[in-house]
């Protein structure tokens, strides 16, 4: 099982492979780092190295919203889609415009589109957020499949729920990057509640 999260050593970071624990799996599985380094220099060795670009030219400086820009631009990515929450729609009138203003191409979808019942889904009326209301459905299908449509060069992800992201992410062709991720309780900020845990701990524990 792996458990990067459990190490405490973290050799790797620095390099010093001869401090690996037993159980790293660069020791384990040496062959998937191979074939890594072989997608890099196929595939996806632009953008990972695009990537490292970003990191360095904005450490510590740029925020989320222009390292996307950055990354865009230094991979040829002239249209950017833009996948967002209807709860979050005045944040994302104002992210395709900052986009738009840096010279970019905006498609943009919102969840909701279609205004599709929840009880397509199978949805029980009492499992509703406003029981005997009008509810559509979040349809991050729909969502994927109309930016493949438009051609998008990179997908902007913000604030899809928990599970529409995964769905999202599963249908889109465009490579997906995330602007930032619903939290209704923590104003979307879902680290609040790992580094405040000792104020979220009736909230973050789960019925097994």
């Amino acid at each position: 099982m792996l458990s990067c999260a459990e190490c405490g050593v973290y050799s790797c970071r620095m390099g010093e492979l001869s401090k690996l624990p037993k159980n790293c799996p660069i020791q384990k599985h040496s062959e998937l780092y191979d074939q890594a380094s072989l997608i890099y220099q196929k595939s996806e060795g632009m953008l990972a190295c695009n990537s490292a670009r970003v990191e360095s030219g904005g450490y510590n400086v740029w925020p989320r919203v222009r390292e996307i820009m950055e990354f865009a631009r230094m991979s040829g990515f002239s249209k950017l889609g833009l996948a967002f929450c209807v709860g979050l729609r005045q944040e994302a009138r104002a992210v395709s415009q900052i986009f738009k203003e840096n010279g970019f191409e905006v498609a943009s979808v919102m969840c909701k589109t279609g205004a599709r019942p929840k009880e397509e889904l199978g949805l029980k009326e009492e499992e509703k957020v406003r029981p005997g209301q009008f509810e559509p459905m979040c349809n991050p299908v729909v969502q994927a499949l109309l930016l493949n449509k438009e051609k998008t060069d990179l997908n902007v992800l913000l604030g899809l729920c928990v599970g529409h992201d995964s769905i999202f992410i599963k249908y889109s062709d465009a490579p997906i990057t995330v602007l930032a991720v619903k939290d209704r309780v923590t104003g979307h900020n879902p680290l609040a509640a790992v580094y405040a845990g000792h104020y979220f701990q009736s909230r973050i524990k789960t019925n097994r």
